[in-house]
């Protein structure tokens, strides 16, 4: 990433500021691999608690992750319980699953435990619908290997507060914070990082400003134009009047000529 010197202290000073701040949720106790994936899919276009709330849903109204796999979109989406931002994700579930089962002849990612770790991520990266986020969660709390999970919210903060580089990449982000970030730190960060996105108010960006200004300054200019025409109409009108008045003869004058 581009000026990584001058970002790496500026998310240093961060992540010493996050830590003073907040706490870090707890690592989740999850040894599944595949429950892992499905919670990262779940959870990355919605926030923490809300993706926890659903899973508890859908632990409770699927059999098992056989019959999560053959459900259609539709009623998954009902378990979700957000159709708005949760569609996308009700299709995605059943695609992992069927490249899951169609890699394995089987609905488990156990033996990835048993590869070693760089081997254990590529495999994860190749699994149909896999995204960056799902695959870096998954790596990094059901494989403990080190990578910072990063979703759209998450990235878009980075950005917006100037922290890291404006044409940096998904990808370049989540490289350039692992080199700062040590793997021990890893968790911490990420928890943190995603508590701070989800509770930040969205900022105005410079294009929206800008329009903004421009429309104020259209509408004053519009406005001046309204009220000069108006003034200019006004006194016009007093002008005419007056040229009439002169213009009348009196009653008097109208007297004296008749006689």
């Amino acid at each position: 990433m581009k000026d990584s010197k001058k970002y790496a202290k500026k998310v240093d000073k961060l992540f010493k500021a996050m830590k003073k701040e907040n706490e870090a949720a707890a690592i989740p106790q999850r040894e599944d691999v595949l429950e892992t994936v499905i919670y990262a899919v779940v959870s990355e276009n919605t926030t923490v608690s809300a993706a926890d709330s659903a899973m508890r849903r859908i632990k409770k109204h699927f059999v098992d992750f056989n019959d999560l796999r053959v459900s259609r979109p539709e009623e998954i989406e009902d378990v979700l319980g957000d159709p708005k931002r949760m569609h996308e994700t009700a299709v995605t579930l059943p695609k992992i699953l069927n490249a899951v089962l169609e890699r394995d002849d089987k609905i488990s990612l156990e033996e990835l435990k048993e590869l070693g770790k760089r081997q254990a991520k590529k495999e994860l990266e190749e699994i149909r619908g896999m995204t960056q986020f799902v695959c870096s969660y998954c790596f990094l709390t059901a494989l403990q290997g080190h990578a910072i999970p990063l979703n759209g919210k998450m990235i878009a903060y980075l950005h917006n507060e100037g922290l890291v580089h404006p044409s940096a990449k998904p990808h370049d982000v989540e490289g350039f914070l692992e080199r700062q970030i040590h793997a021990s730190d890893a968790w911490t960060f990420y928890s943190l990082l995603r508590q701070q996105s989800e509770s930040a108010k969205p900022k105005k960006t410079a294009k929206k400003a800008k329009k903004k200004t421009v429309k104020k300054t259209a509408k004053k200019a519009a406005a001046k134009k309204v009220t000069k025409k108006t003034t200019a109409k006004t006194a016009a009108k007093t002008t005419a009047k007056k040229l009439t008045a002169k213009k009348k003869p009196t009653a008097k004058k109208k007297a004296a000529k008749k006689k």
